[in-house]
């Protein structure tokens, strides 16, 4: 029986005061979900919003362009897919057996805090599911406890977009908050490799991935967790 994976997407745009836009990252989106795919998992996308998440501009630029993305420019019945994103409000845990968030920018502003999605992870973690997260998108951990009410990623080896990543960018000053910081602030065993490497961490049923690079890894890391 194929497998049921979630997807949840940013639904914020807006890159803080700085008057450029965010979203989502196109390469954290297109390597995993096409991981999934090609492995015959049942794909769900939702966001807060519902509909088309907004896509970070850059991440379109050639620069970042990798086989996966360029897959995703062909792929006009994903397209559809994509800008029809469910509601996350209408997503139950009980109808997956894994969820996956990609990065991009735009996870801190909007799916921090967002309760359901908090509620979500704490589901998905006490039902003995895995739970994925790369780049700035480990900022969906930071809310969430368990059930003694204690942070998910305490003593946990957990990985997220770099401060160094993060000034290499230019925007340490423009976004909420550094995330390399705030994963410490909680208790988390924070790892992470050279900018721009690949690095995917897994500690119990929590999954990480450092950067861009690192989206592959990620998710086929939460594959191999639902097939053993």
């Amino acid at each position: 029986m194929s497998k049921k994976i979630l997807m949840i997407l940013t639904s914020h745009q807006e890159l803080g005061d700085s008057g450029e836009k965010t979203g989502f990252w196109v390469e954290e989106f297109a390597a995993p979900y096409y991981t999934f795919f090609d492995a015959n998992a049942e794909i769900t996308l939702a966001s807060p919003a519902g509909g088309q998440p907004p896509i970070d501009p850059k991440s379109e630029l050639d620069d970042f362009q990798t086989p996966a993305t360029e897959r995703f420019n062909d792929d006009t019945l994903l397209q559809e897919l994509l800008a029809n994103t469910r509601l996350l409000s209408t997503i139950n845990a009980a109808d997956y057996d894994a969820v996956f968030y990609p990065g991009g920018h735009g996870p801190l502003w909007d799916l921090v805090d967002n309760q359901h999605s908090i509620a979500l992870i704490e589901s998905f973690l006490q039902s003995d599911k895995p739970v994925a997260a790369v780049c700035h998108a480990s900022a969906v951990l930071l809310k969430a406890k368990d059930p003694q009410g204690a942070a998910i990623v305490k003593d946990k080896a957990v990985t997220g977009f770099s401060n160094t990543e993060e000034a290499a960018v230019g925007l340490t000053e423009v976004v909420p908050f550094l995330l390399e910081d705030e994963l410490k602030k909680l208790g988390g065993q924070y790892q992470k490799v050279d900018d721009w490497n690949v690095l995917a961490v897994q500690d119990g049923l929590i999954i990480t991935g450092q950067n861009p690079a690192s989206s592959e890894a990620s998710a086929q890391k939460l594959l191999n967790t639902l097939e053993s």
